[in-house]
Order: structure tokens, then sequence, then C-alpha cells
């Protein structure tokens, strides 16, 4: 089972801000190491946290939002499309297509502040 992965971000409070106050993500850990922060996040219906991890160095800051490439890689389920939409929108991302309905769902691509590709799905 993977628990966690890592996500890339420029700072700690600013990725705090938008995944708990602007996509109702739940703040699982903020522990001060000294050196660096281990926070994590996790949607509040649960599943897999994310580790924010602060960019340092700059191969990291040059991965901040294109840790895929390019490609859709963070995928987010919701049960209502249409507010976890409207929130997205609100804490600054910005959908690339309007809704599709697939055989497996609604979906439509969208990018968080620092560029990272997501899926928005509600299963079917």
């Amino acid at each position: 089972m993977i628990g966690s992965f890592a996500l890339v971000v420029p700072e700690y409070d600013k990725a705090i801000r938008f995944f708990c106050d602007g996509l109702g993500f739940l703040l699982t850990a903020d522990i001060d190491q000294g050196h660096k922060r281990w926070v994590t996040v996790q949607p509040a219906g649960g599943g897999v946290q994310l580790v924010l991890a602060k960019a340092v160095e700059a191969r990291q800051l040059a991965a901040v939002g294109d840790q895929a490439g390019g490609r859709v890689w963070l995928f987010l389920h919701t049960d209502d499309f249409a507010r976890d939409a409207a929130r997205i929108v609100a804490a600054g991302g910005v959908f690339e297509e309007a809704p599709r309905h697939e055989e497996y769902g609604t979906v439509a691509v969208w990018r968080d502040i620092w560029g990272n590709r997501w899926d928005l799905l509600q299963p079917a």
C-alpha cells in the first residue's frame, strides 16, 4: 500500500494554505526538524497523504510544477464534481477543459497553483 508521496513545492505555508484552506485537505503533520519541516496533508475523505517537500536546490526548484514532465499525474476523486471544481478555482487552480463524461466518470484536467496537472474525477 502506498501511504504517501512527495510533492515538491516552493514553500511550506503557501502549500498548506492551498491544500487545507483552499481544497479542504487535512493537515496531518507539521513537524519542525530544524533544517526542514515534515509536512503532510490528506484529502478530507482519506486516502494517500502528500508530503509537501520544500525545494531547496536548483534541480528541485526546476521540478516545481513539472514533476511528471507535463503529464497528468495526480488524480483527485470527488463525490460532487461541481462543488470541488468551484473550490479548486476559488483556491487558484485553473481548469484546462470543460468536464467531460467518460465511461468511468466525470473528469476534467486542471492545474494547481504551481502548474502540476491533475484530474478531478467523480467516478461513475
